[in-house]
């Protein structure tokens, strides 16, 4: 497997000679858009939920970003900044139709490729022909296939010996741009920059590690460990590996997969609410929701979380720990409520709902069980595996709890579809031998896409659908 072999060679060797792309699409929801409406370009474009109602930046064109709108930012606050802001209803699923093509083309050069989000993916290049001489060349070409596949798409690339640093010196040239950092050179390159320049520092640790007198990266590097160590745990030692550059990470095959971490809902409300009883009603319909996700997946978890946002912006998130594994939203939605309860702040209106379950396990690995509840679980499963089996047939809301009626229908997720601009279709392969998509054939023409649904009991992980993809691949090509 490429990149995956090692020989009887020091570690130092070892790092010396690994070489990691990081592949970051710029500004890429709203580049799709443009591509798809090539009027938008030169315009500043967001896009988000839907214009007519309340919601966030998800994406903001570089053009937009010049008036200083930025992704996560209220569209109120983005038509403010900049009253000709063009703003877009997002299409997920055209988002992993393209996605999805780009992680083709990324093969091409390496088996070893991680989807890290579905805009960036990191690509391990060691074991195959890219070498640090050649390596920038390599990154153009990948650029260049972008490029010819999705007209008007651009990607920045960072190249480093491991994932940090082909990060971090990806940030350096954006967007379009190619940055290489060799071995050695990364204190050469980030030693005076801040200490919110590396990965995963927020404010937070960078006001801790101000108070003990680091401020620059160089700094962080030089400090001592013991006292990094008595500070911040384990985290003060990976702090100090990460400021001289080093990260033992490896690059994850989409062919091994992620480990689910948590499953979680979050839901910003058509308007900031001091009613309690209506935040509990979205509460319960987001735990209903990540219950039956957990059940789809055969998960079970044993950490409940909780996440609030009020009017002002400000944000609280609390979580609690359950003496036992469940999967069940009546439990979920207790534990999430006694939260709701205990950190709701009266006087101030609530904006967003968010629940998640943490601490998950695969249902057929031992775990502790309630036996007291065991008795009463087992009759209210087969309650659920009942409501299940109406809603993979009928739909999500084809059935729900009478207390939730008046909630919104639009929370729940709309049946997912990936759709494929017309004129990218039948072009599918970024070889000499292109073939079908799986989601060609399908027009619709009011909405000019062709469209299908996805394979039933796919998921929209990555990983998944990138081992779907090579499955699909092997057979379209058997047949030609």
């Amino acid at each position: 497997m490429l990149g995956r072999h090692r020989k009887e060679t020091s570690l130092g060797e070892e790092r010396d000679r690994r070489i990691v792309f990081h592949i970051d699409m710029d500004a890429f929801f709203a580049s799709v858009e443009v591509m798809c409406r090539p009027k938008l370009r030169g315009k500043p474009v967001i896009v988000c939920g839907k214009p007519t109602t309340r919601s966030v930046a998800a994406a903001a064109s570089y053009e937009a970003r010049e008036y200083g709108i930025r992704s996560g930012m209220p569209t109120v606050e983005c038509f403010r900044r900049c009253p000709h802001v063009i703003a877009i209803e997002g299409n997920p699923g055209q988002y992993i139709y393209v996605s999805m093509e780009l992680l083709r083309i990324y093969k091409e050069f390496s088996t070893i490729v991680e989807p890290y989000s579905i805009d960036e993916a990191f690509v391990e290049m060691t074991g195959t022909a890219c070498n640090w001489k050649n390596c920038e060349g390599i990154a153009l070409e990948i650029k260049d296939r972008i490029g010819k596949r999705f007209p008007g798409l651009t990607a920045s690339i960072g190249v480093g010996p491991n994932k940090l640093a082909a990060k971090m010196v990806g940030h350096l040239d954006k967007p379009d741009g190619v940055s290489v950092m060799r071995p050695g050179e990364f204190l050469e390159v980030f030693g005076e920059r801040q200490v919110t320049d590396i990965w995963g520092v927020g404010d937070k640790t960078a006001m801790a590690l101000s108070i003990m007198g680091v401020e620059t990266i160089h700094e962080l590097s030089e400090h001592p460990v013991s006292m990094l160590r008595r500070r911040f745990g384990i985290m003060g030692e990976i702090l100090h590996m990460m400021a001289a550059g080093r990260d033992d990470t490896p690059v994850t095959p989409y062919f091994e997969g992620m480990p689910v971490k948590s499953m979680g809902h979050e839901h910003t409300l058509p308007a900031d609410t001091w009613d309690i009883a209506e935040a509990e009603k979205v509460l319960l319909r987001l735990c209903d929701q990540v219950a039956r996700r957990m059940r789809k997946k055969r998960y079970l978890g044993d950490v409940i979380s909780l996440r609030l946002r009020f009017s002002d912006f400000d944000s609280v998130g609390r979580q609690r720990k359950l003496q036992f594994y469940t999967d069940e939203e009546r439990t979920i939605y207790k534990v999430a409520r006694e939260l709701l309860h205990h950190h709701w702040r009266p006087g101030h209106a609530i904006r967003l709902v968010g629940v998640s379950c943490s601490g998950l396990v695969k249902i057929p690995e031992t775990v502790q069980i309630d036996l007291f509840r065991q008795k009463e679980e087992d009759s209210h499963r087969k309650l659920l595996a009942a409501v299940d089996a109406i809603r993979d047939k009928f739909g999500e809301h084809a059935i729900t709890r009478a207390r939730l009626i008046s909630i919104n229908r639009k929370m729940w997720d709309a049946g997912r579809r990936v759709s494929e601009p017309r004129f990218q279709k039948m072009l599918v392969g970024t070889s000499e031998r292109q073939y079908h998509s799986i989601m060609a054939g399908f027009h619709d023409n009011k909405a000019n896409v062709d469209t299908v649904p996805l394979p039933p009991g796919l998921s929209s992980s990555p990983f998944e659908m990138l081992r779907h993809q090579d499955v699909e691949d092997r057979r379209v090509g058997g047949h030609e």
